[in-house]
């Protein structure tokens, strides 16, 4: 591979009068472009013939890692399984080239959608109506609650303002609860990562009458099913709040078990997650919220649209697809893949809580310490293996936390070359530490310096010039 074209800016390769290809002469006539709309310079644009163009593109795209290119152990979180059907069906021209603001008449097809979407998706999760106007998942906790608050404010309960967030819950939900405008109240974990009832207890008699809400993700955080959500929706809707689902871990629960019918009263479904719309890098997202019947009516106004389309699209694509048996296999299936990583592991990197998980589980680090090798170190050698990482020091819960998450769909042949690549990274740590403290090794760039670049990030060529 030529080096040159492969680890080069495009504005490196430029030549000051190549070009890609010559435009016809104009035979249209001259068009006079208003000065306001005129540029005072040249846009600093790189000149390049096309061959020039077309590699420099193409080997970039070859530095991207995804679902399509190799195994994806950071699961459903970001990376979820994309039958190629659904893109099939969001590229249809009947549906790519809607726009917002045509008469209603001419969408009925697309608003029939929704309305199946919608009906399918309370069959799943045991609530009786969704809004789809929230674009992301974390819109949707904050409208989720919004609908809780405005539920209060409708009964001239003033005083409910604070929400109760597990130690171990994403960082989304005590951040939603703050834009949100109410209080965040931490409640701890047991031991065994479960939710502490006696603590939870403790809150509620304290606090009680202040209680808005209780957010809970189930299975939380580590992957383990919280046995106790049926006191503990007792308990919080005994004191007059209500329960609130994060979607975030839906998937092992298709088919197995319905949030409502555990006794949550709101949830947000992350369609990307859960129902299959790979979005690395921040986006494409929907969260749609479902409430249990009375409550759709304090829905908050968050947009004058129906969320991302094309992801409701392919939501509904999927579950099509499944259809109503094969929808119950996710679940299992997705807890079958991460025990057996699990258990083919756990000789070499440390289980803190040693039970059956669900769709995700946690080491903390490698079991044997004296090495120095760290969860860091771990991660960036998989890179050299061809593996992306998984999530890693998080949850907060461990000092090393390695999480790793299957989705449903990965074949035992699979599992096993990563269970086979780890325990290859665990040995290399015991026997050659430095070689797994150095990586990556085969990469484009080696280690980068996360704060420089969080902080004096250098987003255009110019500045990078200037800086050189």
């Amino acid at each position: 591979m030529n080096n040159k074209l492969y680890g080069s800016l495009i504005f490196e390769l430029s030549k000051e009068g190549r070009k890609g290809y010559s435009l016809p002469r104009n035979n249209y006539g001259d068009y006079e472009i208003p000065a306001s709309m005129q540029r005072a310079e040249d846009a600093a644009l790189p000149e390049c013939d096309e061959l020039t163009v077309v590699r420099h593109y193409t080997n970039l795209s070859n530095n991207n890692f995804g679902v399509d290119t190799g195994f994806y152990p950071l699961g459903s979180c970001t990376m979820k399984y994309n039958p190629k059907i659904n893109e099939e069906m969001a590229a249809l021209p009947q549906f790519q080239n809607l726009h917002p603001k045509q008469p209603a008449k001419t969408v009925q097809g697309a608003l029939a959608i929704v309305t199946l979407l919608e009906r399918s998706l309370c069959e799943l999760t045991g609530l009786a109506h969704f809004t789809f106007k929230p674009y992301a998942g974390a819109h949707g906790e904050l409208t989720g609650l919004m609908t809780i608050d405005n539920y209060h404010r409708s009964r001239g309960d003033m005083a409910r303002k604070k929400v109760i967030v597990p130690d171990s819950a994403h960082g989304t939900n005590p951040a939603s609860a703050a834009v949100c405008g109410l209080e965040i109240i931490e409640v701890k974990s047991l031991a065994d990562g479960t939710v502490d009832f006696e603590d939870l207890q403790r809150i509620v008699a304290e606090q009680g009458a202040e209680i808005s809400a209780m957010m809970m993700t189930n299975p939380n955080t580590l992957g383990l099913f919280e046995t106790r959500i049926p006191e503990i929706a007792k308990l919080i809707h005994d004191c007059g709040g209500l329960m609130y689902y994060d979607g975030a871990n839906l998937n092992p629960m298709l088919g197995a078990c319905r949030p409502g019918d555990m006794g949550f009263d709101v949830m947000h479904i992350n369609l990307h997650k859960t129902f299959s719309t790979p979005h690395g890098g921040g986006g494409p997202g929907a969260g749609p919220v479902g409430v249990r019947e009375g409550l759709q009516d304090y829905f908050p106004f968050v947009s004058p649209y129906q969320g991302n389309f094309g992801v409701m699209l392919r939501a509904y694509a999927y579950i099509l697809s499944l259809g109503r048996e094969h929808i119950k296999e996710v679940g299992p299936l997705a807890t079958l893949n991460a025990n057996y990583i699990k258990e083919s592991l756990k000789d070499v990197y440390e289980l803190p809580i040693d039970t059956t998980c669900c769709h995700e589980f946690v080491f903390d680090g490698l079991k044997d310490k004296s090495t120095g090798v760290t969860t860091m170190d771990v991660a960036k050698r998989l890179l050299d293996y061809g593996y992306h990482a998984p999530t890693i020091y998080f949850p907060l819960l461990f000092h090393e936390s390695l999480m790793i998450e299957p989705t449903e769909n990965e074949s035992k042949e699979t599992l096993d070359d990563f269970i086979a690549v780890m325990r290859q990274i665990a040995e290399e740590a015991a026997n050659d530490p430095d070689l797994v403290k150095m990586a990556p090794h085969d990469t484009p760039i080696g280690r980068v310096d996360d704060v420089l670049a969080a902080k004096h990030p250098v987003t255009t060529y110019r500045q990078l010039k200037a800086e050189a």
